[in-house]
Formats: structure tokens, sequence, C-alpha cells
């Protein structure tokens, strides 16, 4: 374990002086000054005043370099000390030197915050061993200083476990956005296809029908863009709260189709009351399972897709009848289709049928 935390390196990013830091200086400064004036008992007051005060630059690298912060303020106060022949610090205001031994641990590397424990220990040590501190004293001292030292520990480690869960977040949001983007290129994508597929075949015979079918693909594809720039969006304002209305329940009616296949939405019960992620998620999974049919399911002729909307729960099932097969790509669709469902404590399941086509079952929270 102490290996480890010797090898650790410093946290990042490490915040530049502020101009509290300045008035922290200016201020305790003032009060040394002050201190070493009016103070009685002081056995050199004079010297007290301007090791006291400029020590208090220690504090202006405290972040950026907090084991030569500690070096120098504690390697000072040992030469004061064999200087004047008495313990050192005397003063109360040297007090704030329990922020170096804080931040010495809080922003300095796992090297750092050993070299530094130790030098605070050696200049106990010596105060003990010339006599200028009573055993007592000195246990007291250290037990103040790795207390110090144990805070700036805690706060390092909170904040690493805080940025830790904010990358898991962020990576769960960018699993989001990337299974959305898939369902929603593929679903228009694959919908524009068989639409020009069908244009191509009719055309030579009703040049009409070819032409409505373009009109479809325009639309089709007028839909896909507004979907991708709603993705965009997000993107772009990652840090601002989303208030762009997202899928529903309700929108899975608008799945269906008239084309080949056909397909036919049928919903049970109240889908409205469903809770938004549960309904932006069923109709995700519904919207691919639609789009993988019609990749997919050779010479299908129709795709149900039935939405039961039950008390504790909702159940979606999206079957074609497409020529039998054993088994069909995976890829990203399913496994993403799985994951969406597992993320609400729900199960999503797909295989072929008894005799043609395949299905799709899905059973999320209600």
């Amino acid at each position: 374990m102490l290996q480890s935390f010797w090898r650790e390196p410093r946290p990042v990013p490490v915040p530049g002086r502020s101009g509290w830091d300045w008035a922290l200086v200016l201020a305790l400064a003032a009060t040394a000054v002050l201190e070493a004036i009016f103070r009685p008992g002081l056995t050199a007051p004079i010297l007290s005043a301007v090791v006291s005060a400029g020590l208090t630059g220690t504090l202006l690298i405290r972040r950026s370099s907090p084991l030569v912060a500690v070096l120098l303020a504690f390697g000072v106060c040992a030469a004061v000390s064999l200087v004047t022949d008495r313990e050192y610090p005397e003063q109360h205001v040297l007090l704030y030197l329990l922020f170096l031994p804080f931040a010495l641990v809080r922003w300095g590397s796992g090297r750092a915050a050993v070299i530094g424990a130790g030098a605070v220990t050696a200049k106990v040590g010596l105060a003990v061993a010339l006599g200028y501190l009573r055993p007592a004293d000195a246990v007291a001292g250290v037990v103040i200083l790795f207390a110090a030292m144990a805070t700036g520990a805690a706060v390092r480690y909170r904040h690493r476990a805080r940025t830790r869960e904010l990358d898991q977040v962020t990576l769960l949001e960018r699993e989001r956005l990337a299974r959305d983007l898939h369902d929603t290129v593929a679903h228009h994508v694959s919908a524009m296809a068989i639409r020009a597929q069908a244009g191509i075949a009719i055309a030579p015979a009703d040049p009409d029908a070819a032409v409505d079918a373009l009109r479809l693909i325009e639309a089709e594809a007028a839909r896909a863009l507004d979907e991708m720039r709603g993705i965009v969006r997000i993107l772009r304002a990652a840090d601002e709260p989303d208030r762009t209305p997202g899928p529903c329940a309700g929108d899975i009616e608008a799945l269906s189709s008239g084309g080949r296949p056909e397909v036919a939405v049928e919903v049970i019960g109240d889908a409205g009351r469903l809770p938004s992620p549960v309904g932006a998620a069923l109709y995700r999974l519904a919207q691919e399972a639609v789009t993988n049919a019609r990749r997919h399911a050779r010479h299908a002729t129709r795709v149900d897709v039935r939405v039961v909307v039950a008390r504790s729960e909702v159940r979606l099932k999206v079957s074609d009848d497409g020529e039998p097969a054993a088994a069909r790509p995976a890829g990203f669709g399913l496994t993403g289709m799985i994951e969406r469902a597992a993320l609400l404590g729900g199960t999503c399941q797909a295989g072929p049928n008894e005799g043609r086509g395949w299905t799709v079952t899905a059973v999320l929270p209600g």
C-alpha cells in the first residue's frame, strides 16, 4: 500500500493563486507583526515578526509546490529554534502552518507527501532531542499535524471519487446518445432505402408512383434530420439541462406504415401515463425492432408492433413474417436494445418464431 501511495501522481488540475490567497497572506502577515509588538514574553520579537510574516508567503505556493512550501517553512522554523535556543514557532499566528501539511497531501504526489511528512516529523524530533519541547507536547503536535494531513487525504480521495462518478455519468450519457443516434439513423435510412428500391422498381411502369416514393423519402429524410439535430443540440449544450422533448410511448403509433413490409401498430392501455424514461426507451426499442425487421426479414410482408400497458409493467412485442432464419446479425442494434432495457430494470429478448419470421419482446417496469 505504501509503495502504491509513493508512486501516486499529483491530482490535476491544480488551481492557481486567487485574490483570496493574497488577502489571506496579507492579513496573516499583519497579524504576525501586531502579535510581535503587543504580545509580551517573546524571546526575539523582531526576529519572530520577520520570520512569521515572511513564512506567510509559503501559502502562495502551497498548491503549486506543496513539498517546497513544507520544507521551507519547517526548515526555517528548525533553524530559528537553533538560533534562539528554544522551540519555534512561539507565535500563535503560526497556526497557519497547518495549511501546509494539509495542502501537501491534498495537492502533492505520493512521494512528496511521504518526504514532507518525514521532514515535519524530523523537525518535531529535533525539538525534543534538543530539549526545546516536552515529549507529551511533541506527541500532541504530531497528532495535530497528521490530522491536517489526514484531512487533506480525505478531501483528495473524496474529490477523486466524485470525479470518477461524473466520468461514469458522462460515459453512460455517451452510450445513450450512441444508441439514440444508431436507432435514428438505422430506422430512417432503412426506410429510405426501401422506398428507393420500390421507386426504382415501379418507375418504368408508373412514374407518378415513383414520384410519390421520392416524396416519402424526402419526408423520411426530414424526420431523420430533425432527430439528429436534437441529438446535436444535446451534445453542444452538455453543461445545460436538456429541455427538448424526447420521444415517448405515444410516438410508437407513428411507426405504422403502409409500405412493404406493412407496419401495424396496436397499443393496449394508457401509454401516456408511463414515466418519460420508460416511454422513450419503449419507443426506441420498437423503432429498432421495426428497423431490424425491414433490414433483415427476407420477403416479409407485415410487421406487427403490439404494446400492452399493465398496472406495473409494459410489454412490447414486435414480430414479422419473413422467411425462417436460425439467427440474425446481433450487431450494435440488438446489443443496444438489451442494454437500454437493462438500464431501466427490464428485459429484452429476440429470436426466431416457430414458423416464419422473428420476434422481439421487451418488458419494462411501468
